[in-house]
């Protein structure tokens, strides 16, 4: 039954079932799970073939599309537009993918929709299409009743006369059973890892029957959340801070209105503090940020610029936010949020958010750069920032020169799209770059337990996909409160979003090993990636070592003498 079998098989009478529990938590036990896997397979080039469908087309297998006619607001154009009639839908999740072609222009905004019986989702999927080439879309929807008759169609974003031709359709759909065991799947074999301890002599002869005591120390995936100057001083929050995160990010104290608010008077002191606060207690930051495109988050003095004295102004920032802090943070946040805004290029060129690049890259070339963006997994709906469009931002600056190093997803959701989530991931999965969730929260709009549901649904979704690297909250408290969500009250009493942390946190670290070696001197478990402190006795004797655990397909031994 594998390595685990004794320990999975005393737990496995109190979950779901046994064979459920052996994929859940003993990857290498011989049962098997019969129901759908996720695909994950994903394309961002336009291609001259579409490929076959995934799932082989799922519940759209040997479906033809009809023709829906689509009115413009006047009724002045009546156009068609593929569609699929889709009879007596259940509840579920159910992933969607299609590969699109136009005729009519060189390129379109192709959007999937859907109605149901009572419900209108306006956007289930979004794709770039082309014209002349296949250009992939990956997406989905969830429904939470029946639906007799639904009719998933697509528009383009032009309101033209666009001919749009699909191929290779699929729809899958997965029970939310079905979708926590993929997810679970993927943290088993990603998140975690197998490790066997050998026991010896000095002679080399294997112990048999030493007590083995494993403890993880520290964690390897990065969670964290925003941190505010509020937290300086305030020594019960730093505790409750520390004692749950490995990853922070200021909030507003190194943006350029926080640290020059008047030209040439700058102040690092609150920021100082703050990184201070951070090396002491060996957490990860990411810089954020170094300009901001919106031009309300923009100083006052430096809206007021233009022409050679902005462009003085922005080199005098980038020199002197990045030679104070070279080397301090692992990420800078460059040009914040240059899908929807353009403030600088406005005034200084296109070419200006190439030069942030090239320059912060200079500064400090050892800090991961990202491109942050909100509304890119968060919905489909927003034009400006789908993830076709936020890949060919990217590419734009790399064919500039400027070969972006990671990818940042601000999260700001109201109810998540897990199915459109997760094809968006795959999609930017494909760039081969570091994904990072930047500053998640759930709207304000709903209360408070509606909020701990849907952030254990997005925090599960990131955790478990196979391409993001580290999730940070955007939770960082005040005396009135936070952006959207907070995690506690004012006096650090846990509200149902924290309750979701801690939970999270718990169940994604590996437990307090205790046990014997085998006959073969051997003991074998399987933990979370992270760092680890093992002792041993045997007889009079004792050892005490520490030991990694990376990421890898194989097992991890270790040995360890007495």
């Amino acid at each position: 039954m594998g390595l685990l079998s004794k320990n999975c098989t005393q737990q496995a009478s109190s979950l779901l079932g046994f064979s459920v529990f052996l994929l859940l938590f003993c990857p290498f036990s011989a049962f098997s799970y019969d129901g759908p896997l996720y695909d994950y397979t994903a394309y961002t080039e336009c291609k001259g073939v579409p490929e076959q469908p995934l799932y082989n087309g799922g519940i759209l297998k040997d479906e033809a599309p009809v023709f829906k006619p689509v009115v413009i607001d006047d009724a002045s154009i009546i156009y068609t537009t593929p569609a699929f009639i889709l009879h007596n839908l259940t509840p579920a999740i159910y992933c969607f993918s299609i590969w699109v072609k136009i005729q009519g222009a060189e390129s379109s905004l192709v959007t999937a929709s859907l109605t149901t019986d009572n419900a209108t989702y306006n956007c289930v999927g979004t794709v770039l299409a082309r014209s002349g080439c296949w250009s992939f879309l990956k997406g989905g929807f969830i429904l939470d009743s029946p639906s007799f008759l639904s009719i998933l169609y697509f528009q383009n974003s032009a309101n033209k006369d666009i001919e749009i031709t699909i191929a290779s359709a699929s729809l899958q759909p997965f029970t939310y059973h079905q979708w926590r065991i993929n997810q679970q799947y993927i943290v088993n074999t990603v998140r975690k890892r197998a490790v066997t301890i050998h026991v010896s002599d000095k002679h080399g002869n294997k112990l048999k029957g030493a007590a083995i005591t494993i403890e993880q120390i520290s964690k390897d995936f990065p969670i964290g959340s925003a941190i505010a100057k509020t937290i300086l001083g305030n020594l019960p929050y730093q505790n409750w801070f520390v004692e749950r995160f490995n990853a922070a990010v200021f909030e507003n104290e190194l943006k350029w209105y926080a640290t020059e608010p008047d030209q040439g008077k700058l102040n690092y002191s609150i920021s100082d503090q703050m990184l201070e606060f951070i090396r002491a207690n060996q957490i990860v930051a990411r810089g954020h940020n170094i300009f901001w495109e919106d031009p309300k988050y923009n100083p006052a003095w430096v809206r007021n610029l233009s022409g050679d004295a902005l462009k003085s102004a922005v080199n005098s920032r980038i020199e002197s936010l990045m030679s104070k802090y070279k080397e301090e943070f692992i990420h800078w946040d460059v040009s914040n949020e240059m899908l929807h805004f353009d403030f600088y290029e406005q005034r200084l060129g296109p070419d200006a958010t190439l030069h942030f690049y090239e320059t912060a890259h200079r500064a400090d070339p050892l800090a991961t750069l990202f491109m942050n963006e909100f509304n890119v997994v968060e919905t489909c709906s927003d034009a400006n920032s789908t993830v076709d469009t936020y890949i060919s931002r990217l590419r734009d600056l790399e064919l500039g020169g400027i070969f972006m190093d990671g990818i940042g997803l601000e999260s700001h959701f109201s109810e998540p799209n897990l199915p459109l989530m997760r094809g968006i991931l795959d999609k930017l999965a494909t760039l081969g770059l570091p994904i990072w969730l930047t500053e998640v929260d759930i709207s304000s709009k709903f209360d408070h337990q509606t909020q701990a549901i849907y952030l254990e649904q997005v925090l599960r979704e990131g955790f478990s996909h196979p391409a993001v690297n580290g999730i940070i909250l955007w939770t960082a408290l005040h005396p009135n409160g936070c952006y959207q969500m907070c995690l506690t009250d004012n006096n650090l009493k846990n509200l149902p979003a924290g309750d979701v942390v801690d939970k999270l946190l718990q169940e994604w670290k590996t437990g307090e090993q205790n046990g014997q070696t085998d006959d073969h001197g051997s003991y074998s478990f399987y933990g979370y990636l992270g760092e680890y402190r093992i002792s041993v006795a045997y007889g009079n004797r004792t050892a005490n070592s520490t030991f990694s655990l990376c990421r890898s397909d194989e097992t991890k031994h270790f040995n360890i003498q007495l």
